[in-house]
């Protein structure tokens, strides 16, 4: 897998995320529902083929998609 695996909404959730944002932060700074933060979070693990929130952020990591 190269670049672009996540959206940017994708993207934006996970850059949140590692900043220890709750999933109720996440949405209220991006203007979302947290149920919609959920579903980005899921879709992200499920490209990934993660099965948990800091699996996928190891991914993210190494595939360069984002950075801490």
């Amino acid at each position: 897998m190269t670049g672009n695996i996540l959206t940017k909404r994708e993207k934006d959730v996970f850059l949140l995320l590692i900043k220890n944002k709750s999933t109720k932060e996440i949405a209220e700074e991006l203007g979302i529902s947290e149920k919609t933060v959920r579903n980005h979070v899921s879709n992200a693990m499920q490209k990934l083929g993660c099965k948990g929130r800091a699996g996928a952020v190891i991914e993210l990591l190494k595939l360069g998609e984002i950075s801490l």
